[in-house]
């Protein structure tokens, strides 16, 4: 353990000489933090413990390329055992304690991202945490995100967007996921083309036409399934799909902007499901957007969507099944609004079938209400304070009534994070609650934690 406290140090040392000589050179932005706080972890035994941490988190900028890292120690003082101090060795020691975890699973993520680009560019590239990830029109891959387990553990994917137009070829362009390089689980493809961008034609030039392939090759990784091992190998093998899209800007600009779109997808024991379209904006402020789904038995939309990571396992094993009834169709909209150049916004998505919800309970999730709902504030409107609130709410109306069911934690994923700046202190609360659906109770984790910017 004096080793991994030696070697800990050495890299925050060494790091902040590194940044601070580059920064010095070619107008290199560069700011680091400082942060010291509480997390609360589940250990192997499924008990919650309380660990004190200390970070350094240095964040590099140059042009289009930036680059963060977060070295944190976890420790305890006077722990149980008797000794003065206590590492824990989830954070540095490769299969600690017989949790599965490779030497890519604990030192990739210390590199907290790697990013060239921006969100829109026509080359955008970041390895890291990956907040919501679409791919097409998100009826296979829908904000996906691998930070569901975060403050316990970071994961460390990869997102790629790289579009023709960036070498004078808009015709064709690719998006690329891997939602853990450690491991190359969770993995996804669009190819698209644009057949009339040359055409001259109003509209049908920025027509997409695009395919997607998806797949997860370890439904069971950190699942959960067993408390003594986050990977038991239950034999579900790999989930595949693929399907197609079309996306058809109407009205271009930042006022009034309207698209229209349709995918088809196909899923494990001939499932398959077609949806179709449309989404805007109205006066710069409103986000709606509206679609018609028609859906074979058996079959799951957004299969990778925001809280994939926690429910993977319970898919896999549906996916399994062979499907039987009917085939229906189902239905989602979608409102919010984005103020003060969206430094606030909150959205509402719900979707669910036409019909009445199963007369025996279905392990389906698609034949059940759905309400996704977001909420934040970035730094520069309310003071010092900013914050993410997020609640994701499954299989609605399968206990209870639809109202009485939206209010139960059952079934739901609650995520939020508060911050208050003042001056270089910032201090904030990490807050996850999520349904386990395999030990049918709630995983708690919490991080409170200050920190100095400089």
């Amino acid at each position: 353990m004096k080793r991994i406290i030696v070697v800990a140090l050495a890299i925050c040392m060494l790091g902040t000489v590194a940044f601070a000589q580059e920064g010095d050179g070619g107008g290199f932005g560069f700011q680091a933090g400082i942060a010291l706080g509480t997390d609360v972890i589940i250990n192997q035994a499924g008990v919650a413990e309380t660990w004190n941490n200390l970070g350094f988190q240095p964040d590099l900028s140059f042009g289009n390329f930036g680059i963060g890292l977060d070295i944190t120690l976890r420790f305890q003082l006077t722990p149980a055992d008797g000794d003065a101090l206590a590492i824990y060795g989830g954070d540095w020691i490769p299969n600690f304690e017989g949790n599965g975890k490779t030497f890519f699973d604990i030192y990739l993520p210390k590199i907290m991202y790697v990013r060239y680009g921006f969100r829109g560019d026509a080359l955008y590239a970041k390895l890291g945490s990956i907040d919501d990830f679409t791919l097409g029109n998100g009826f296979i891959v829908g904000n996906y995100a691998n930070t569901r387990f975060l403050p316990e553990q970071r994961i460390f994917g990869l997102q790629l967007n790289l579009d023709g137009a960036l070498f004078s070829f808009p015709y064709v362009g690719v998006e690329l996921l891997t939602g853990n390089l450690a491991r190359f689980d969770v993995m996804g493809a669009r190819l698209f083309v644009r057949p009339l961008s040359s055409s001259g034609l109003p509209i049908l030039d920025d027509l997409q036409v695009g395919a997607t392939i998806a797949s997860d090759t370890k439904p069971e990784l950190w699942a959960n399934l067993d408390p003594a091992s986050d990977y038991v190998d239950k034999g579900y093998g790999a989930v595949t799909m693929f399907g197609a899209d079309l996306f058809q800007p109407i009205i271009k600009g930042q006022a009034f902007p309207l698209a229209a779109f349709a995918e088809m997808a196909f899923q494990p024991e001939g499932r398959n499901g077609f949806m179709i379209g449309a989404a805007g904006r109205l006066i710069g402020l409103i986000n709606y957007g509206a679609q018609l789904r028609f859906l074979s038995a058996g079959f799951i939309p957004v299969y990778f969507d925001a809280n994939y990571d926690v429910f993977r396992a319970a898919k896999a094993a549906f996916m399994q099944t062979t499907p039987t009834g009917n085939g229906f169709a189902g239905w989602l909209a979608k409102a919010g609004m984005s103020l003060f150049e969206d430094k606030f916004y909150f959205d509402v998505t719900v979707d669910g079938p036409f019909a009445s919800k199963p007369a025996l309970a279905s392990a389906n999730p698609a034949e059940y209400p759905h309400l996704r709902g977001v909420v934040g504030l970035r730094e520069g409107v309310l003071g010092g304070f900013f914050f993410d609130f997020s609640y994701d709410k499954y299989m609605l109306g399968l206990e209870n009534s639809f109202f009485k069911d939206l209010v139960d934690p059952t079934n739901a994923v609650i995520t939020a994070a508060a911050n208050y700046r003042s001056g270089a202190a910032v201090f904030t609360l990490l807050y996850n609650l999520v349904w386990d659906p395999q030990r049918q109770e709630f995983d708690i984790t919490s991080s409170l934690q200050s920190s100095i910017k400089f």
